[in-house]
């Protein structure tokens, strides 16, 4: 797991005091409830008494990993404690994924269906949805990846044309275009030669404004008819090279306690925040806050939120982004490693279709 730095330059904590944190915070993601001293000395997994315990919760609260709610005697982690935890307690204690959680990953993705790199993704991030009972935004770049295999023209009307476009990552583009004439077989034979000749084999990211119009110009005599096709190409193209993103598992949102009606909105409404944060990271799996950033101030403005963002990969190179969103009280210990698992099997699903046979 990647770490970042620590919002504070100078760390307190003798290895009682990361033990004390580690359970307050464990307790608390498991319960919701602010922890006291009293409990905490019975869950710990060494001896120490109750007014010990008090003594290392109000050193944690004054060094600001913990705080303490006016209302109750116990103690809750801030954004300090989980950002210490999370970097600090969950790689030491190298959480592992169950078997069972495993298999079940294995199994949803083994029935995902589709041809293509996108169609592997979207489903994969309804599936992660699904499992994690969290929102997930996923982003994708895979395009990057292809090329375009096939041009092909199908006149379906009067005037009216059918054009599709497909590259090797299995990605198919249809566009109808209408033109003020109808064009004749020899006409749409001779397109569908010369897109073919001269699109086949180039990335549609590389195929530049430059480029259409020299393409534009190579058509001669038949460049006034055939070039709204040939434009109708270059857009269909341009979608196919545009990074995608999704957003699923909103419904879930509404099953935690602790997203007040305001933060679930605030989270739906700021989409675009997390998929950019999705878009500047990430190598390996990634914590962010909604009250954080490296020098104190707000990465976005959803707070009592986190992203757990863990990336895939083709070629050997990140093809985009898992993130699963829920309240700042997720069970990290359990969903860093089952993000790294399932981020791991649609790497190998995306490379297994390399493999294949065509």
């Amino acid at each position: 797991m990647q770490s970042a730095k620590l919002e504070s330059g100078v760390v307190y904590l003798s290895g009682r005091g990361f033990k004390i944190l580690e359970a307050i915070i464990d307790e608390y993601i498991k319960t919701g409830e602010p922890v006291g001293s009293k409990l905490l000395s019975e869950r710990l997994s060494f001896k120490v008494s109750p007014a010990t315990v008090r003594n290392e919760m109000a050193i944690l609260e004054q060094e600001g990993y913990l705080d303490h709610p006016h209302t109750s005697a116990g103690r809750i982690p801030t954004v300090k404690g989980y950002r210490l935890y999370i970097e600090k307690m969950v790689p030491e204690s190298e959480p592992e994924l169950s078997e069972e959680d495993k298999q079940n990953i294995d199994s949803a993705l083994s029935n995902i269906e589709g041809d293509s790199d996108e169609t592997l993704i979207e489903s994969a991030s309804h599936v992660l949805a699904e499992l994690t009972k969290c929102a997930v935004i996923s982003t994708s770049n895979v395009s990057k990846f292809s090329v375009i295999t096939k041009v092909e023209v199908i006149p379906t009307g009067k005037r009216v044309y059918l054009l599709l476009l497909v590259t090797s990552g299995g990605g198919i583009k249809n566009r109808v275009c209408r033109l003020s004439f109808d064009l004749d077989r020899e006409q749409l034979d001779f397109f569908t030669r010369f897109a073919n000749e001269n699109l086949s084999g180039v990335n549609p990211e590389n195929l530049s404004a430059e480029y259409v119009e020299q393409l534009g110009t190579a058509l001669g005599s038949y460049m006034v008819s055939l070039s709204p096709l040939l434009k109708a190409v270059a857009a269909l193209s341009g979608e196919v090279a545009e990074k995608s993103f999704r957003f699923e598992g909103q419904a879930n949102l509404i099953a935690f306690k602790d997203l007040q009606k305001q933060e679930i909105l605030s989270i739906l409404e700021n989409r675009n925040a997390f998929t950019e944060l999705l878009d500047t990271a990430f190598s390996g799996i990634n914590v962010i806050f909604g009250e954080e950033n490296k020098d104190g101030s707000s990465t976005f403005t959803v707070s009592n939120s986190g992203l757990i963002a863990g990336n895939f990969r083709k070629y050997e190179q990140v093809a985009g982004s898992f993130g699963v969103i829920g309240p700042m009280r997720l069970d990290y210990k359990k969903l860093i490693p089952y993000i790294e698992y399932f981020a791991d099997k649609v790497t190998r699903r995306l490379s297994q279709k390399e493999e294949e046979p065509e």
